[in-house]
């Protein structure tokens, strides 16, 4: 239930903060919001033992991201997929603590601005360069950082009998 909780915030603020804050090339704002996706990260050791419902969700909210915000039917399904298998293989060996989801963050924000310049340029849609690239990647960063370290907080103080995890 609170991890669903968590991805709804999230939704709804990434739609709210985008209408909010600059999104014109070579004039992004800091506070790029990418915050569905850094919620994935906060959210999969609430699924450790259910990762088919991890990835369900995942799947599904990629899909409504999709619908709502971007038009591209499936582009982001794949993309959180992509990301949540990634988070998977991360979690496997390290353990969850307020330095990791930071890193993990950064992490997958990287590929997934990466990932969709490929698909960019792949398909030749608009003129992507790694200059633009990392430019992306580094106004994304810091609010989805402080967002991230939000959830950690708020899901680190929960009683134990309301969560399946255990954080250091």
């Amino acid at each position: 239930m609170l991890s669903l909780i968590i991805l709804l915030i999230s939704f709804l603020l990434d739609g709210i903060l985008s209408n909010f804050l600059a999104f014109i090339p070579n004039d992004l704002s800091f506070f790029t919001p990418l915050l569905t996706l850094t919620s994935i990260v906060v959210i999969y050791p609430l699924y450790r033992k259910k990762e088919e419902k991890f990835f369900a969700t995942i799947i599904i909210l990629g899909l409504l991201y999709d619908l709502f915000y971007t038009n591209l039917l499936f582009f982001n399904a794949i993309l959180f997929f992509v990301c949540g298998l990634v988070i998977k293989f991360i979690y496997k060996y390290i353990d969850y603590s307020f330095i990791k989801i930071i890193l993990i963050t950064v992490l997958i924000i990287s590929i997934y601005e990466s990932l969709t310049a490929l698909i960019i340029i792949i398909f030749n849609l608009v003129p992507m360069t790694l200059t633009r690239l990392l430019y992306k990647i580094s106004h994304s960063l810091l609010l989805n950082v402080i967002y991230a370290s939000f959830w950690y907080v708020i899901v680190k103080f929960i009683p134990k009998k309301y969560k399946r995890i255990q954080i250091n």
